[in-house]
Order: C-alpha cells, then sequence, then structure tokens
C-alpha cells in the first residue's frame, strides 16, 4: 500500500542548521500544513521556526517528539549519536531517517532496538530554498517523497554509492575556495573587491544554469562547450590538471571516502 507522506507527523530529534533548512523548504511545499515536531535543543531555532511555521510545535524533548510522531529525523552530531538514539524508546511503527555521518545502518538499527522502517539521507542547506539534491540510501518512498519535494532526490541501493555521494558533498568548502581565491587574485591585481566578488557570483550562477539547463550532457561535454580551443578557457584547464590541481583534488577526495567509510568491509 502506498503511503502518504503528507499524512504523518514529522518529529526530529536535533533542531540545527539541516533542520532549519527542510523545515523552512517544507513551508514552500506541498508538505505546509503537515505536522511537525521539533526537539527544545536548540531553543532558539525551535523557537523561530515554531514561530514562523503555524503546523510546528515543540516537543518537551526527544523523546516526546517520538511519541507524538510517525516520521522520525535523527539530526544529531555522529559525536553523540548513540548516546542519544539508545536513550530513545522508538515503535515499531516508526518510520526513521538518519542524517548521521558516517554511521551506518546496521549500527543504527542496533542503537534503536526496534524492527523500525530505517533510511539515510544526506540533506544539504540549499533544501530551504527547494534547490540541490539529497542522497537516500535504500531507496525509501518516504524519504523520496520529502526529499522530492524539496528539490531533487537521488536514491542508491548499496552503502558504497552512498557514501560516494557522501565524498561528492565535501566539495562545497572547495567550490567556494576556488571563487575565493579567484576573488583574492583579482583583487591583487587592482581590482575591487566587490567588483570582483560580483562578477563572480553572476559567473558561477550562470555556470550553474547551464548545467542545470542540459541535464543529459556529461560535464565533459560542458568542459567543451564552455573551451574553445586554443582560447583561455582551455588554457587555464590545462595550466590547472597540467600543474596537479586534478590530482590534487582526487586525493583529497579519496581521503574524504578514507574518513567516512565505516570500518566494515561490507558495502553491498
Amino acid at each position: 500500500m502506498e503511503i502518504d507522506a503528507k499524512r504523518m507527523t514529522i518529529g526530529f530529534v536535533g533542531t540545527g542548521t539541516i533542520t532549519e533548512a527542510i523545515v523552512t523548504g517544507l513551508g514552500k511545499t506541498e508538505f505546509r500544513d503537515t505536522p511537525i515536531v521539533l526537539s527544545p535543543r536548540s531553543e532558539s531555532v525551535a523557537a523561530r521556526l515554531a514561530a514562523a511555521n503555524r503546523n510546528v510545535s515543540i516537543a518537551l524533548g526527544n523523546q516526546d517528539v517520538l511519541d507524538r510522531s510517525d516520521l522520525v529525523f535523527v539530526a544529531v552530531r555522529p559525536q553523540i549519536a548513540e548516546e542519544v538514539v539508545r536513550a530513545l524508546r522508538f515503535r515499531p511503527s516508526h518510520h526513521v531517517i538518519s542524517f548521521v555521518a558516517a554511521t551506518p545502518l546496521d549500527r543504527l538499527r542496533a542503537w534503536i532496538d526496534q524492527p523500525v522502517r530505517l533510511s539515510q539521507a544526506i540533506p544539504l542547506p540549499f533544501v530551504a530554498d527547494l534547490q540541490g539534491a539529497t542522497a537516500i540510501h535504500p531507496p525509501d518512498e518516504v524519504s523520496n517523497a520529502v526529499f522530492s519535494a524539496l528539490g531533487a532526490a537521488v536514491q542508491v541501493e548499496s552503502k558504497r554509492e552512498f557514501d560516494l555521494l557522501a565524498v561528492a558533498s565535501s566539495m562545497m568548502g572547495t567550490y567556494f575556495g576556488i571563487m575565493d581565491a579567484t576573488a583574492a587574485w583579482l583583487e591583487g591585481q587592482g581590482l575591487p573587491r566587490a567588483a570582483g566578488d560580483a562578477f563572480l557570483r553572476q559567473l558561477f550562477s550562470g555556470l550553474d544554469h547551464a548545467a542545470r539547463s542540459k541535464p543529459v550532457t556529461s560535464f565533459d561535454e560542458l568542459v567543451g562547450e564552455h573551451s574553445t580551443k586554443g582560447g583561455l578557457n582551455e588554457q587555464v584547464l590545462e595550466d590547472f590538471r597540467g600543474f596537479g590541481g586534478t590530482v590534487a583534488l582526487q586525493k583529497a577526495l579519496d581521503r574524504v571516502l578514507t574518513r567516512i567509510r565505516p570500518a566494515e568491509s561490507d558495502f553491498s
């Protein structure tokens, strides 16, 4: 039987940046009237969300979130996840979606100690504006319904595929770091920082639009479309590769994968 996620009460254990982004985004979708229950931590974020959304209420504590919810998002830091989750009493009927980084499903299931429906997701702050993609593992109709409404949902079958998407999500700081390094170079050459920043924001926004408008075009083809043979774009790309940029990037991604990959060897 198909499950209507909009008819479920949604609870959040953990009220940080990602929770705020999701609740803000849901308020712009067909989930705007779905009851949402927030843990009181962090108090300021919970109060702000409750004031802005009539469907949002603040629980007395984490257990109260579970007692009032059908769909539970676990949005706490990995360092405290075990302590928080083990202290809660889950119902077998709960549908649980974990945002806890680098924590495999079998470990979460052991902490929960109930036969709940369990999946993982990697939501990013852009969901507040219904942008970006959320990785989901394993494929799950409820998770897909929620995160498709918040932008795009990318469902993958294996833990290894999910880990690789987690690695890809670590590129955000590098993206802005490239912009910052370019802006600093422009400023060093005499261009006012405000002018360089404004130009780069629009340049990269245009590139984002180009990628979105051609979803079936490979990145390699987009490189060709934006690098005239013998032109300046081709020169910079060749220098980036020649000076070790590609190698450095891929080594950095290897290091992230090593860090987030669980100790278990089963990546089926």
